[in-house]
């Protein structure tokens, strides 16, 4: 459990951290929106496109927990810096190379150090700030991550037209050198605490623990929720005959709802007036009955969608993981971040594969109510959960 008498560090010392959940979000989706567009030499195919979106996405799935356990090790402020460094000298590779050999180098060294400064940014926000701060500390981090995942795909286009890929590319590679730079100044050496040995059944059973498992699945379900609302909602306002400019506007909404929410949700858990479990299903609830607006056709049921879909993630979020930060030893806090950032990238994949596959098969409707359903059988459980706990262990998962 990480204790309240932690002192709150400066707020400036914090600021590189958000730096760092900006490069993330900012700098995935800004290539993976422009890739296919602007990268005719090197993206070939739908396919080669598919390899070099997963090529991200894949590295971080795997090495989110191993970079996780070896911020607990050594530190997480070395490994984020490290991931950082990495990031830059991956996206500069290919800007100095230009080829499309290089292409796929940079995009997995850029998965490889987001996979390493990603869960370990997230340990210290929760290391450097009390437990009764952990509700503000990861609404401001994620509502810049918003902020990267929103302008991502429009000022990187804006990027590309400017320069080409090689300049978003040499964009990246500033972006996360100037970072570094900027962490090795401001954030506090956080020493690792001493670890008692851990055997892979205490680790099984430790991520099998409600306090890990509810708010893991959580997030999991709000990321995928997220995925889909960014990539079906266009096509399900383009089959109701929407033009781009209402569909990105919707898009637009889900990503500005999101951002705004995040900080108040963690507002409202720092100053007692919603716990996490409730907080939780009830954005879960919120999120369901989005993607049942989205099954209505025209702007106002794509627009609800979004709104909804946005504000039940923005509350999901900050409180999922000030959540883990409250259950979780000190020691502890860089793996259980980074298998909870497994979670993510899970829910990432799956909820799309998910839609996808069910509106294979019938429309793009029953997809909708099928990641629908299985969100609000977890706010169900989420808010059942909460009413069954006893007072003296409610605090393991209220944060």
């Amino acid at each position: 459990m990480t204790g309240s008498t932690t002192p709150a560090v400066p707020r400036r010392q914090m600021w590189p951290l958000y730096g760092a959940a900006f490069t993330t979000a900012f700098g995935a989706h800004a290539i993976a929106a422009n890739l296919g567009r602007f990268s005719e030499d090197a993206v070939t195919s739908l396919l080669v496109l598919g390899g070099l979106l997963a090529l991200y996405d894949g590295a971080e799935v795997l090495l989110k927990p191993v970079f996780g356990i070896l911020a607990d090790r050594i530190g997480a402020r070395p490994v984020m810096i490290g991931g950082l460094i990495a990031f830059a000298a991956a996206s500069a590779l290919y800007a100095v190379a230009d080829s499309p050999g290089w292409l796929w180098a940079a995009r997995l060294g850029q998965g490889s150090g987001a996979s390493a400064f990603s869960p370990s940014a997230s340990a210290l926000v929760a290391r450097l700030n009390p437990a009764a701060k952990h509700g503000r500390a990861f609404g401001s981090y994620g509502f810049y991550k918003s902020i990267g995942y929103t302008a991502g795909p429009l000022l990187g286009g804006v990027i590309v037209w400017a320069g080409g890929l090689r300049l978003l590319f040499t964009v990246m590679a500033a972006l996360g050198a100037a970072v570094a730079v900027w962490a090795a100044l401001a954030v506090p050496r956080v020493p690792p605490l001493p670890r008692s040995r851990q055997t892979l059944l205490d680790l099984a059973r430790r991520l099998a623990d409600p306090a890990f498992l509810q708010p893991t699945a959580a997030l999991a379900g709000a990321t995928a929720a997220l995925s889909v609302g960014v990539g079906f909602l266009p096509v399900s306002g383009a089959a109701a005959g929407l033009g781009t400019v209402a569909t990105g506007a919707a898009v637009s909404t889900l990503a500005l709802c999101a951002a705004i929410i995040q900080p108040r949700a963690g507002r409202a858990l720092d100053d007692g007036r919603i716990t996490a479990p409730t907080g939780i299903g009830i954005g879960l609830a919120l999120t369901a009955a989005g993607l049942v607006c989205a099954m209505l056709p025209g702007l106002a049921g794509v627009l609800t969608a979004a709104a909804l879909i946005g504000t039940g993630t923005g509350l999901i979020t900050p409180l999922g993981f000030a959540a883990l930060a409250s259950s979780t030893p000190k020691e502890r806090l860089g793996q259980t971040m980074g298998s909870a950032e497994l979670g993510r990238e899970l829910g990432d994949a799956g909820g799309p594969l998910l839609v996808a596959g069910v509106a294979t098969l019938s429309t793009l409707t029953y997809g909708f109510a099928a990641l629908a359903v299985l969100l609000a059988t977890g706010s169900a459980i989420a808010l059942a959960t909460h009413r069954r706990t006893p007072p003296a262990n409610a605090s393991q998962f209220e944060g």
